[in-house]
């Protein structure tokens, strides 16, 4: 078969003439080290390969959609190729691995027609740090299309190896809240692994071939299709985008598969590639995102929360803890305070008022929990069916904002379906325009959005601290699961993992050392990082580990992956303003010496590790080439 193919892509390749034409064309990306080779087989089938440093990275790979009228799969005719366009595009984040962005790629376009004589453009862009791809129906129409099956594929090596997070059953679960992107991360497996749900795996998939890392993923995901994942295709021999399973919708009625009039965009296909720094410290995610639907950003303020419920559960959503909680973020210096679920019955909205004022004199601002609702799961804990329709939505929101609240964790959504994605970008849209920010819990993956709504300042769609707190199964693996998150999970989209927990976690015994947890708050992407850890927790720490912890920052000038293997460990650097933040943790149960070279720091700082005898040992370090110390499943923070 693979021979077959590149024989194909050999005689296309070399029957190149005019635009009009051609079987075959290639784009190339600014530095000249990625190809994507692209074009139709023989078979007429529209395919493309991705070469970097000449050497295959990706195999010949099939591309194209099936409608429900149309065929845009088979029997496809290249109508023209356009000229190279080079694309520059420069942007700012409120929070985020980088705050200002420049992305240049160079690109074409391959316009298809199919037998009916009905079009399809597929839009190539590669950049120095990947390549995207996009399908775009150019024609107008009056009645609406259904995309039934997308033919996308990922033709990796036999040989590449994967790390890939299970998609989970629709509706399974805890109150049938699944899925909810909340699995382990298969680490090292084969790029053909059995995903040990059945349902295929959930982006971002990360793959090695040789010394080629890829991270595939998708971005710019609006409200006219559903969301996708990967499934790996036995017969066909790669990895493929598939759909949502049919219960993945808002209501029984609404739409599963994408459906929309046209002209119609469907997301891009995203693949960073490169050696582990480029594809970590790579921004495509956001690059080829929606642009801000508002440049009002006046009353958005990324930061550190306080937040009762992760160790103490249930009974902290009271009034008196919550008064603790705001004072433990007042004394801390964060600005925001989370008041989890039930905080209507628990704690009662006059009560929240005196709270909000309580809040307002020590400069902490709140953020009140509600239940996504609806018919997709049965979780009883309220505010709930507040969202649903725009009415109820918009009016909720705006009395939010009368009463000064900062923001909203809205939890339990229902998957990927086309219906479930507009509910997403319903609320995000609703607390915009009244100045609320957003947090979605039991959610899917944001897929760029934190650029095309400013106000959604994070995102769960991870197996985060809260399984810590209820397994030990899920605490002894967390060293690892951390150590891989940086790479996958968190590469592009914020992720409210809601770390630290410094002291003990009752009835867990915890594997990860103080040092390991100091790490998290600044290794971990979040606008809002809400913290586990308890007032009386950090009673008991040193004072320099407060003052550090008093000055962490969620929004950073910019990043840097300086050491790591995924799930082994990782050290990430981070600048805010000339402020530098080294952050390190080991995954694994072993001691081991990190080198790394900090030259491009010019000034003294100082380093916290886990002590000898004491719980922290902070040190004096110079910029340069350091060696650091790194106990079993231990980590380490500097400050320059």
């Amino acid at each position: 078969m693979k021979n077959y193919f590149c024989g194909a892509l050999f005689v296309a390749l070399a029957s190149c003439s005019s635009s009009n034409n051609k079987t075959a064309d290639n784009v190339s990306s600014p530095n000249g080290n990625l190809t994507v080779d692209f074009g139709i087989t023989k078979k007429q089938q529209a395919y493309y390969l991705v070469k970097r440093n000449k050497q295959v990275v990706i195999d010949t790979s099939y591309i194209g959609l099936i409608r429900k009228d149309e065929n845009f799969f088979n029997e496809l005719a290249i109508a023209s190729i356009s000229d190279e366009e080079k694309i520059s595009d420069s942007y700012s984040l409120l929070h985020g691995k980088k705050k200002d962005v420049t992305y240049k790629a160079n690109q074409k376009i391959l316009h298809l027609e199919n037998k009916n004589g009905k079009k399809l453009d597929v839009v190539f862009n590669v950049s120095d740090d990947g390549f995207a791809f996009k399908y775009k129906f150019p024609e107008k129409s009056d009645d609406v299309k259904y995309i039934t099956e997308e033919k996308t594929a990922y033709n990796f090596k036999p040989s590449a190896k994967a790390w890939l997070q299970p998609m989970s059953k629709a509706k399974s679960g805890w109150e049938q809240c699944n899925p909810g992107y909340e699995e382990y991360y298969q680490m090292d497996v084969p790029v053909n692994a059995k995903s040990p749900i059945g349902e295929g795996w959930v982006y971002p998939a990360l793959f090695k071939e040789g010394d080629t890392w890829m991270a595939v993923s998708e971005t710019g995901l609006g409200r006219t299709y559903c969301g996708t994942h990967l499934a790996y295709d036995d017969a066909a021999k790669v990895m493929k985008v598939v759909f949502p399973q049919p219960k993945e919708i808002f209501t029984p009625d609404a739409a599963l598969n994408p459906e929309a009039k046209l002209p119609w965009e469907t997301p891009w296909r995203i693949v960073a590639i490169g050696d582990l720094e480029t594809v970590t410290n790579s921004t495509l995610g956001t690059d080829l995102a929606d642009k801000a639907v508002s440049d009002d950003t006046s009353y958005i303020k990324p930061g550190i929360a306080s937040w009762s419920w992760a160790i103490l559960k249930d009974d902290s959503v009271n009034y008196d803890t919550t008064k603790e909680f705001i004072d433990y973020a007042a004394d801390m210096k964060w600005p925001y305070c989370l008041i989890d679920a039930g905080w209507d019955t628990r704690i009662g909205e006059p009560k929240i008022k005196e709270l909000i004022a309580y809040a307002k004199d020590k400069n902490v601002k709140l953020i009140l929990w509600y239940n996504s609702a609806g018919s997709w799961n049965t979780v009883k804990y309220t505010p709930k069916d507040k969202f649903l329709t725009k009415e109820s939505r918009d009016a909720e929101f705006k009395k939010l904002h009368d009463w000064g609240i900062a923001g909203v964790k809205v939890d339990f959504f229902g998957g990927d379906g086309q219906s479930m994605i507009a509910y997403y970008h319903d609320i995000l849209d609703s607390a915009l325009k009244n100045q609320i920010l957003v947090n979605f819990h039991g959610a899917t993956l944001p897929r760029g959005w934190q650029r095309t709504y400013p106000n959604l300042m994070t995102a769960e769609a991870i197996k985060g601290f809260e399984f810590i707190s209820f397994e030990q199964n899920v605490a002894d693996q967390a060293p690892s699961h951390c150590a891989m998150l940086p790479f996958t999970r968190n590469l592009y989209e914020p992720m409210d993992f809601t770390p630290m927990a410094l002291d003990n976690i009752p009835n867990i015994n915890r594997r990860s050392t103080s040092a390991f947890e100091l790490a998290l708050p600044t290794l971990f992407l979040s606008g809002i990082q809400h913290l586990a850890e308890t007032p009386q927790g950090m009673a008991k720490m040193p004072e320099f580990v407060k003052d550090y912890l008093k000055d962490i920052h969620t929004n950073w000038d910019e990043s840097k992956l300086l050491a790591g293997f995924p799930g082994k460990d990782v050290v990430m650097a981070r600048r805010k303003g000339n402020v530098w933040f080294i952050t390190g943790i080991n995954g694994e149960n072993k001691a081991k010496d990190i080198t790394i070279d900090l030259s491009f720091i010019k000034k003294n700082g100082y380093m916290i590790t886990d002590g000898a005898t004491a719980l922290f040992d902070k040190t004096d370090v110079k910029p340069g080439k350091t060696t650091v110390t790194l106990k079993p499943y231990g980590g380490f923070v500097m400050k320059f």
